[in-house]
């Protein structure tokens, strides 16, 4: 069964997402795809299409919590091919439900974000905390900017992700910075010819501020109640 998220603003970003559900190990799942199409780079934490790249589609894929599969990444290329992605794209996992997703959008940056939060602390945690084995992300960040970044502007972005969520965390009376496996990716302009990408995405740079409201709006409402 295939559903279409409400229609964005512009059709390019995550907002106009795909929600998709399937049936395994005895389980109703979801997924969001984003069938982004040609001319975006993207930096990511992914265990599939992670790092810097030209990617042309975003998977965030639901799985049953306990999951046991070891080989993650095969698993979230199967499901997107399943699902009609083709090429190089980025594949995210989390336990949450996926249905509850956030989405903000503010002057043509786009955020789309699921979050589930039972497993969480600070990131700075006592040297004694057990180190927890590669498991389903629980809040994933997927965010479009509708121009072209530098590499270390794309880091940047994610910083500037990173410090949004964690706002709209602490702003929702959560005592945590996230979870241990949170995963983002953001998505920019592949440079045009002559053109020259915007160096900087911090939080007070114009898109940056603009990445920074969308992503915290998006978090905010894809939390789950208290």
């Amino acid at each position: 069964m295939t559903a279409t998220l409400p229609p964005s603003t512009t059709t390019a970003g995550p907002r106009a997402a795909r929600l998709l559900a399937r049936s395994e190990d005895g389980e109703r799942l979801h997924a969001l795809l984003w069938a982004a199409g040609p001319g975006w780079r993207m930096i990511s934490s992914a265990v599939l299409g992670g790092g810097i790249g030209e990617r042309g589609w975003v998977l965030n894929a639901q799985v049953a919590h306990g999951y046991r599969r070891t080989d993650p990444d095969r698993h979230l290329a199967e499901l997107a091919a399943g699902a009609g992605a083709v090429g190089p794209g980025v594949g995210l996992m989390t336990a949450a439900d996926v249905t509850r997703y956030g989405q903000a959008a503010d002057a043509g940056v786009e955020a789309v974000v699921t979050a589930g939060i039972s497993v969480r602390g600070w990131a700075a945690a006592p040297a004694q905390t057990a180190v927890l084995p590669a498991q389903p992300g629980t809040i994933n960040i997927v965010v479009a900017v509708p121009v072209a970044l530098t590499d270390a502007a794309l880091v940047n972005a994610v910083a500037t992700a990173t410090e949004a969520k964690v706002q709209a965390l602490l702003e929702a009376g959560h005592d945590c910075s996230g979870t241990p496996t949170d995963a983002v990716c953001v998505a920019a302009r592949v440079p045009t010819p002559g053109s020259t990408p915007h160096a900087f995405a911090g939080p007070r740079s114009l898109w940056g501020a603009r990445l920074a409201r969308a992503v915290h709006r998006a978090t905010t409402t894809a939390l789950p109640p208290r």
